[in-house]
């Protein structure tokens, strides 16, 4: 089936069409009826002619007499309010239709998403959250709409740190490092390594030595990395099923996996003439890009000492994805302060041909976690903050406030609750922000039960859940007749109907917080039915319509939630 909003979109284009085909009818939802056009003003432009005549040619033409009245608004506004067998025929489609509407794409892409990227034997901190949230939310929809996602975790986990790495894990011995890294202390782990490192010449020898061992292939060197990056890896793999997102140790493809690629990377540079060596390194340089000085800005792909910078892994990681992986989109999920390196990686990825025009290749922006200060957000001791002390902290906090409410829950129950409310409160404060803006995190706001927050969605949910609990029988969508008398049940039945244009506008942006604000309206949408319109005291056929419409609520506010990595819990 079509979506409400496609169908009425394509009747208008037929309408549109029949004036001057190519016209964008420009529909948009509206608050003073049920949809608005905004297209006329461009066309009548266009063709030379009034607005409002132009607007009763398209009204005239008969193209939209089955699904919508029109009124001419203004100076060529199209106000379309919908026809009650349309709304009624909508849905008792979405209320038949798992998908509720919305229809998995007729092309699907090859999505290669890049995100998370924490560093072996570095603790997972807040920096890591929004990548993680966010990147998680696209694989979600990505996958909903029909897309073959393959994610990648590009972890640090090669470079001249794993000398002193390794070496301290030699001074600890195997069996005790192992034992650290499985509780979770990576962070001290890597301190002690570094406070050696700075403090002992003879360590520091040895760990410049164990280096050249690691780069040259060393087999006891590369077994004794390998447990350092497996033992990160696990631990990584907890932290991600603690915050529930679907990255799989699979999805790890570290920066020691393109050290092979990265020699051809160079030559294939230098054979289309595009490197060029610059105060000793090997540079390229893209057009458009100048330092504050005006003067060009070089990609470093080998640096003066022979190693290999990061812009020649991320460009070895980019060829692979296009030539071997076959990605029709490349997404990168990576803060702001990345864009020109990101940038200038693509660019030259372009230049060298190894990006064509048809794939598209886009970082996904997001802004900076701050704390009540508005600064970074940092520990009471100055720190950055664990990742799973922040789940922490808001689980503590959302069991205390299911305990003031007075939940009738066990122990066990009430934790699992807790868990459930916590990660809605930080990953929807994430995902609701337009991602390339910094937002707060203020932990008492976001595990509120009221405003736009998760855990506020999560207790709509379960109030429409109550009522079937109190209904007393199973209760099955049957072929119900949506007459929509009240205004609140036709409020409610609109935004039903709106589930697929904002998942298809959150997936076209890359902007997860446009699904965020559709459910959150939803949800007041139905408060307000909720408040107007009682369901089990009404009769008969009202009250079978009332009951699909708070069936077809929990199932969307459940879709959708899900799409976002939130759980719907029936009863808070």
């Amino acid at each position: 089936m079509s979506s409400t909003y496609e169908s009425l979109r394509e009747r208008l284009q037929e309408a549109f069409d029949a004036v001057a085909p190519g016209a964008d009818p420009a529909l948009r939802l509206s608050d003073r009826s049920d949809y608005q056009a905004n297209g006329v003003m461009a066309l009548a432009k266009r063709l030379g002619r009034a607005p409002r005549q132009v607007a009763q040619e398209i009204v005239g033409g008969g193209h939209l007499a089955d699904v919508a009245t029109v009124e001419i608004a203004g100076p060529g506004f199209l106000n379309l309010t919908l026809l009650p067998e349309f709304l009624n025929h909508q849905l008792g489609a979405i209320s038949l239709d798992a998908r509720l509407g919305f229809v998995e794409v007729n092309h699907p892409l090859r999505v290669i998403l890049d995100y998370s990227s924490p560093n072996v034997a570095k603790e997972m901190h807040v920096g890591h959250l929004r990548s993680t949230v966010i990147g998680d939310a696209l694989a979600r929809m990505y996958r909903f709409a029909g897309h073959t996602v393959i994610a990648r975790n590009h972890v640090g986990d090669w470079g001249t740190p794993f000398g002193m790495l390794i070496e301290h894990l030699l001074d600890l011995g195997e069996e005790l490092a192992i034992a650290t890294f499985s509780m979770g202390d990576l962070n001290t782990f890597y301190k002690e390594a570094r406070v050696k490192f700075d403090a002992d010449d003879a360590f520091k020898d040895r760990s410049r030595s164990r280096v050249v061992a690691l780069q040259s292939g060393d087999p006891e060197t590369l077994r004794l990395w390998r447990v350092l990056v497996d033992e990160s890896i696990s631990y990584f793999g907890e932290v991600y099923a603690k915050i529930d997102v679907t990255l799989v140790p699979g999805d790890v493809v570290g920066e020691s996996h393109y050290n092979e690629l990265l020699e051809g990377v160079i030559d294939d540079l230098a054979s289309a003439g595009l490197l060029v060596e610059s105060e000793g390194a090997q540079c390229v340089f893209p057009p458009g890009f100048q330092n504050r000085e005006g003067e060009p800005l070089p990609l470093i792909v080998r640096k003066r000492d022979e190693g290999f910078g990061y812009a020649a892994t991320d460009l070895a990681a980019l060829r692979e994805r296009v030539s071997v992986l076959h990605g029709d989109e490349l997404l990168y999920v990576v803060g702001a302060p990345q864009a020109q390196h990101l940038e200038m990686v693509f660019a030259v990825a372009r230049l060298a041909g190894w990006l064509p025009d048809e794939v598209r290749c886009e970082q996904v922006i997001f802004g900076n976690v701050l704390g009540p200060d508005h600064k970074m957000l940092k520990s009471r001791s100055g720190e950055t903050v664990k990742l799973v002390d922040l789940l922490d902290e808001a689980i503590e906090r959302a069991y205390v406030i299911l305990e003031e409410r007075g939940s009738d829950l066990d122990g066990d129950a009430r934790l699992h609750l807790a868990t459930q409310i916590a990660l809605a409160a930080i990953k929807y404060a994430d995902l609701s922000s337009e991602r390339q803006h910094d937002y707060v995190f203020d932990l008492e706001r976001m595990v509120a039960f009221e405003g736009d927050t998760g855990p506020y969605l999560q207790y709509a949910h379960a109030r429409v859940s109550s009522i079937f609990r109190r209904l007393g029988e199973p209760w099955q969508p049957r072929d119900v007749h949506f007459e929509l008398a009240e205004s609140a049940s036709r409020e409610l039945a609109l935004g039903l109907l709106g589930l697929p244009p904002a998942l298809s506008s959150s997936l076209s942006s890359l902007q997860p917080h446009r699904l965020c604000t559709y459910l959150f309206d939803l949800a007041q949408r139905f408060t307000s039915f909720y408040d107007a319109c009682p369901v089990l005291s009404a009769e008969g056929a009202l009250r079978d319509e009332r009951l699909a419409l708070c069936d077809l609520t929990a199932r969307t506010l459940r879709l959708g939630l899900g799409l976002l990595g939130i759980d719907a819990p029936d009863q808070m």
